[in-house]
């Protein structure tokens, strides 16, 4: 596979161009393929869906109405919402 390169002139910041040079040296590469591979690495991580925290639920007891029939749903719903919820 052919990669067409593009010559641009960049200005990077002098933090980001020494971590970027320190990442080249580290893996005995040239500073333009070093930048290619952390620019690659950002945009792809960038495309990824973010993983999603956990969702903790805790049960509360809320106690028992007498006189309540919790088996039917439409009389929760009258009850909570009126007689016009439909």
């Amino acid at each position: 596979m052919s990669i067409m390169s593009i010559r641009t002139t960049l200005s990077l910041d002098e933090d980001v161009s020494e971590r970027a040079r320190q990442f080249s040296k580290a893996r005995g590469i040239s500073f333009r393929d070093g930048l290619n591979q952390l620019v690659r690495a950002a945009l792809d991580a960038e495309s990824k869906p973010k993983p999603r925290g956990t969702l903790l639920i805790q049960p509360h007891h809320m106690g028992v109405r007498k006189g309540v029939n919790y088996d039917s749903t439409g009389a929760l719903l009258e009850m909570g919402e009126g007689a016009g919820h439909r």
